[in-house]
Parts: structure tokens; sequence; C-alpha cells
């Protein structure tokens, strides 16, 4: 893989004379207390400000503090007016705009398109504190506040929109985010390399327009540069041959070379290994997406092909008279680098401007630590790959030791309990491909799927270390597991489901299996529901050893593309036998750029070489079909028992409805329940709680996005 600086080798800009800020500054009298008379970078956020690295503007703003930058925070603005974007001055280098944590939609709709209360992410959890698509609207407001200043936008909202995607609240294919915001630069996934080469550059006197070199950003241009090889990936009929492997995602094999006149070949026609640099690859243009479900379902497929770092093109899309350029993905940061990342000053509390409001989303995760980003299980579903990448990156067991201890003597209300240490998964921690050559030249974005690949590591050991020295720490008294784990890779190191199971499980452990039966699990790329069986007999065998009544808690995802009423129905009663009664469910939620959301929008499978004749989707979407999905999950609550035995008439399986063991819901309807929409209180029996959202935020949120996730 290709090497990059590293991201504390640049020379510091002359402003690190002013030093280091107690916060990053909210107002021109923290600016002046602090002697500046301007900001170098201006970081307008749809969050509140928390000090605290799983907040991006805080990572992000504290990285650039040690680049030497004078870096400002405006949280929350009014954007019905310029004045907040004014209220720092004009910065001298450039404006960074970001939605948060979480996707703006995301953050105020659910599945249903229905208004949220609340938003985790503001003080005391008040919601309708940022707008709908905040990055576009923030961005229009700093371009009128201060003309020609630079506009770089980011973070996940930025990085999933970055190409024409179908849009579930508005039910259409939008536009990039790119010309919509009109932003001179977008990063996309973990920009931190990016960020800080650019904010240098720029320092340098360089344009941002003759930025169009970093990898890990998109912008708008106008032509192919010279000396660029443009490969058409628009055949519809033949997208390539695909390697008869068992993966969705196998490398198509070269074809004879073009002739040498030849600018623009076919997607099948690879260049050679040393072109690859200088090649980009033309995926169907916007209008052409928009009126075409094949084309837009085939857009998603060449895209997901070239999210490896490894090995991955430029990509380009057209949208009117200019085209979507988009560079290759950012280069993993490199343990150390990510070491230092945690070791910036920061507060890891909300700003002090918020006085003693709450901030729920701080709350949730102030005692937990991230030891690791990124996933390679390529969930249909997630968007954590196409954000944070498929390579893991991983902090040292010294960073992580350190910032227990931290906690420990900082952070107000500690008890002794590290709620987590984790990251998108809990367990894929310094995981990855045996041999570098390749992980470069891979093309799947699954490693453990359909089965756990050959080349992957899955050794436990360094985990289960890093567990133990945790527990050792003076003053810790309990180490929690709370990020979701990949069952299909524990079952592969039993010592470490014991470890886990024997000292990290707070009685209750949770699990994605997400469904039952093979059809909506292919399509999810996710394991078989076996794999499933044997981590619940090693997760029991050692309970009982260790003398505790654990349980684990699975999550299920209703009316995912490729499930079907019956799908649905035999989860119920897989459920049912198991005596499993779910407290919340979760509907599919069609997020920018996921691949289910492709099929969603389609009902075709970009998993498999897109053709006009090629495999359909059955995917519900009707609001009556999404309501039966979930209320099969919910198969023990009263309120849906009158849809449940109407859906069960018509499926021809009246025979579940009845009194007995045996029926799925009684033909009974208890006084105020059902049609009148009264809910009936009372403890339910053995309830699991929680449900996993579909979408997986930035690394900075983790799983509160959806988490996030993912």
């Amino acid at each position: 893989m290709q090497a990059a600086p590293n991201l504390f080798s640049y020379r510091q800009y002359w402003a690190k004379r002013f030093g280091t800020a107690p916060v990053l500054p909210m107002s021109r009298a923290e600016m002046d207390a602090l002697g500046w008379d301007s900001c170098d970078v201006i970081l307008v956020t749809g969050d509140a400000y928390v000090d605290h690295p799983s907040f991006g503007m805080a990572l992000i703003g504290r990285l650039l503090e040690a680049q030497g930058f004078r870096v400002g925070i405006i949280a929350q603005p009014d954007w019905r007016s310029v004045a907040d974007f004014q209220r720092l001055g004009k910065p001298n280098l450039f404006f960074g705009i970001t939605a948060g944590n979480m996707d703006s939609m995301v953050n105020r709709y659910t599945a249903d398109r229905k208004i949220r209360s609340n938003d985790a992410y503001t003080p005391d959890g008040e919601g309708g504190k940022r707008p709908d698509r905040s990055v576009v609207v923030y961005a229009q407001r700093a371009r009128e506040a201060f003309k020609g200043v630079p506009i770089i936008i980011g973070g996940i909202e930025a990085s999933l929109r970055r190409i024409a995607h179908y849009d579930y609240w508005s039910d259409k294919v939008r536009r990039s985010i790119l010309p919509d915001s009109k932003a001179d630069l977008l990063m996309f996934g973990n920009a931190e390399r990016a960020i800080v080469e650019v904010a240098h550059r720029l320092a340098q006197g360089e344009a941002i327009g003759d930025i169009t070199d970093v990898r890990g950003t998109g912008f708008m241009r106008q032509d192919i540069p010279d000396g660029w090889l443009e490969i058409d990936s628009s055949s519809v009929d033949e997208p390539g041959q695909i390697d008869p492997k068992p993966s969705p995602y196998a490398e198509a094999p070269a074809c004879e070379t073009p002739p040498a006149e030849s600018k623009v070949v076919s997607f099948h026609q690879r260049p050679k290994k040393s072109d690859r640099a200088h090649a980009v690859v033309r995926v169907p243009s916007y209008d052409q997406v928009v009126a075409d479900p094949v084309l837009y379902a085939h857009a998603s497929r060449v895209f997901h092909l070239e999210t490896n770092p490894g090995n991955a093109r430029a990509l380009v899309q057209q949208h009117g008279k200019r085209d979507v350029w988009l560079n290759p993905p950012p280069i993993p940061l490199e343990t150390d680098e990510f070491d230092r990342l945690y070791e910036f000053p920061y507060t890891r509390r909300p700003h002090p401007a918020y006085g003693e409001a709450s901030n729920p989303a701080w709350e949730m995760i102030r005692f937990s630590i991230p030891i690791m980003r990124g996933c390679f299980g390529g969930c249909t579903f997630c968007s954590i790959t196409e954000h944070e990448g498929r390579i893991i990156q991983n902090r040292s067991h010294e960073s992580v030791i350190h910032e227990i201890e931290t906690i420990r003597d900082t952070v107000p209300g500690f008890t002794g309990t590290i709620s987590d240490l984790g990251g998108p998964t809990s367990n894929m921690y310094r995981m990855r491909c045996e041999s570098e050559q390749i992980e470069s030249a891979c093309r799947r974005l699954s490693c453990v799927f359909p089965d756990v690949c050959k080349h992957m590591q899955t050794d436990h050991s360094s985990l289960t270390q890093l567990y133990r020295k945790a527990r050792e720490v003076k003053g810790v008294k309990r180490v929690l597991i709370a990020s979701g784990l990949r069952y299909d890779l524990a079952v592969r190191d039993p010592e470490y489901i014991k470890e886990l199971v024997t000292h990290h499980v707070g009685g209750y452990l949770k699990i994605a299996p997400e469904h039952t039966e093979e059809g909506p699990l292919d399509k999810m790329m996710k394991p078989g529901i076996g794999t499933y069986d044997r981590f619940k007999k090693l997760f029991e065998k050692y309970s009982r050893e260790a003398g505790k009544e654990q349980y684990l808690i699975p999550y299920f995802i209703a009316a995912h593309p490729g499930t079907s009423d019956q799908d649905m129905l035999n989860l119920a009663l897989w459920l049912k036998r198991n005596d499993f009664r779910l407290d919340q469910v979760q509907a599919f939620l069609p997020t920018p750029l996921a691949i289910a959301s492709a099929m969603y929008h389609t009902e075709r499978n970009p998993l498999k070489k897109v053709k006009r004749n090629s495999e359909q989707v059955s995917t519900p979407k009707g609001g009556r079909q999404r309501r039966i999905h979930k209320a099969f999950l919910r198969y023990h609550d009263a309120e849906n028992w009158p849809l449940l035995r109407e859906a069960l008439k018509q499926m021809g399986r009246a025979d579940l409805i009845g009194n007995g063991k045996r029926h799925l819901v009684p033909s009974w309807q208890p006084e105020g329940t059902g049609r009148s929409k009264t809910r009936r209180s009372g403890p339910a029996k053995r309830i699991t709680r929680g449900a996993r959202s579909p979408v997986i935020g930035s690394a900075a949120g983790k799983k509160a996005g959806t988490r996030k996730r993912r």
C-alpha cells in the first residue's frame, strides 16, 4: 500500500506561539483571552461542542491546533441568518463544515419518517437545533457570511453523500452534496490526513482550486486532465467477468490492452497496475442514475469495488456540465499516529458555555474508550465501511491504558466502571489480512462473508491481553464491553469468549444476528443463524462456569431488502421458541451509499453483476408491509395482534391464531388494546432492550449514530 507522510511530520504553523487553548473558543471574548485577533480555521458543526475525542469537531480541532493553527468552533449556529457564522470573524484559511457525528436526516427522522422528539447531541437533548441537510445549509450561510473564504465539507453526512445517492426522506435520487453545497472541497472518510495536508498547503499560499491530488477528497472538475486514462463503467450488459469465487467482490480479469489512441476503455478492460494511479473510472452520470434503476445499481457496485485504499482508482460522475471527481480513499493511520489523536489536552467534557445542561451523547460515552476504527464486515445495511474504511486501525495497549487513567483522574462522576472498550465492533482489534500484498490487491468488501476469509487473521490474544491490563488499572472496578460483537469471529477463539463472559459482561451482551432466514441474511452479507447458535452455546457454557446468570440481547432488522412476509413469520416463530420478547425493534432505514439502500431503491442486487435481466430483490416498501414486519418482531404485544391476525390469514397461516403454546397470537383481544391504540402497561417476560439502527456514524461518533453505526 502507498505510504503517506506521518500526520505529525509537518512543520508547525507560526501561530503555535499562542500555545494550547484550554478549550477551543466559541466566542470573540474567548479569542481575546487567548490573545487571538483571528482564527485560522473555523469549524462549524451541528453538534454541541464537547471537547472529547469521540466528537469530530474536538478531534479535528485539536489535531489542527497541534499543527500550530488557531481553531474556533461555531456549534449549532442559527442557520436562519449569517450572524452566527460571523461571530468569530473571518477565518484566515477555511471554514470546515460538518453536520456532526450523525447525518442530520438520520438524527431528526425515524425509519418511518417521523420527527424525533429529541437530539442526543444537543444540550438537554433538545430537538430542532440543526437544519435538515445541515452541511448544505451551513455551507451556504458560511459563503454568505464571508465571500471568497474556502469551504471544506466533511463528516459522515458529506462522506455518505459524495456521489449521486438515493435519499430515503425525499424518496428520490439526489445529486452529490458537492454541487448542492457549492463547497470547494469535500473530505470523505476519516479525514485526519487530508485536513492536515490541505491546511498546510493553504497556509503556504496554495489556492484551494489547485489542491486536487489529496486522497480522501472530492471536488468539481470541468475536464479529465491530460495524462489520465478514463475507464467507462456504463456498459451495463458487460460490466466485467466475475471471478468464480464465493465472494461477490472478486476482481475482474484483465482483458486485452486497448488501442494506443483510445482514451476511454470499458470497465472490464482494466489498466495495468502501474497505470492505476492515473486511471479514473467514469460511473453513470447523475441524470442516468436518476432515470435508470439498473444504472444506479451498477454505479453502486462500481463505487464499492473502488474502496480499498490499496488498489482503488479515482471516480468521476457527471453532474450537469461538470464532473464530481473523487480521489481514492485515504491511507489508514498507523498506530503511533492514531495514539497521538487521543493524547491532545481535551477537557473531556462539554464546553463551559453550556453550564449545567446535560449532554446525552457525552453522558453515554464519557467512560468508554475507542480502541480501533474501521470494519471489514461489509454488512450491506451499514455505513461503517463506506465511511471509516475496511482496514482496521488500532491503538496501542499503552495508549488505551493511559486513557483509562486519564478518565479515572479527570472525568467527573467516575465510579470505577469503564463502560466500553471497543469501536464499530468490539473484537476486530488488530485483525487484518495475513499478507499486505493480498490485502492491497483484494476487491472484496467483506472479509467474513460468505465465510471468514482464509487470509484473515482472527487471533484475539492481543485483545484478551488488553482486557486483562485494563482490569488491573488501579481504581478500575469493572471494564464492560458494550460495542457490537462479531460472533462469527469470536467462535474461532473460545479463549476470548471465556475471558469476555467471565469478566466483561454486565448481565447482558448485545449481539446482532439481524435475521434467521437465508434470504435476507444473504442480502445483508451476514452469517447464518447456525453461527449464532454456536456462539450462544459457548456463551452459556462459560457463564455457567463463572457462576453468572447472563443473557444475550439479539438485534434484528425488519423490512430489509430481500425479506418476505414468510421470512418475518419464521423469525417470529424462532423468537417465540427461544422465549425472546423484544422491547424495541428497528425497521430498515435506507441510508446514503449503503448497498442495501441501492437494493431498496432499484430492487436489483449490486452484490452480483448487474444486467437488465439480473436478479431482482423483493423489497418491503409500503407502510402497511413495513408495519407487519415490525409487528412480527413484537408478536407478544397486544397492540400488534389485530394486524398480525389479518396478515396470518392472508398468508394462509390462520392455524397460528389461537390460545395454545403452538400459536403465535391469541384469538382474543384485551380490552383497551389493538384498534384503540391504548397501550397496556405491565412487565413483559424476559425482555431484551434496544435495537440497533442500520446506520453507522463517524469514527468520532462511535455507535451514537445508530448507534452509530453501525
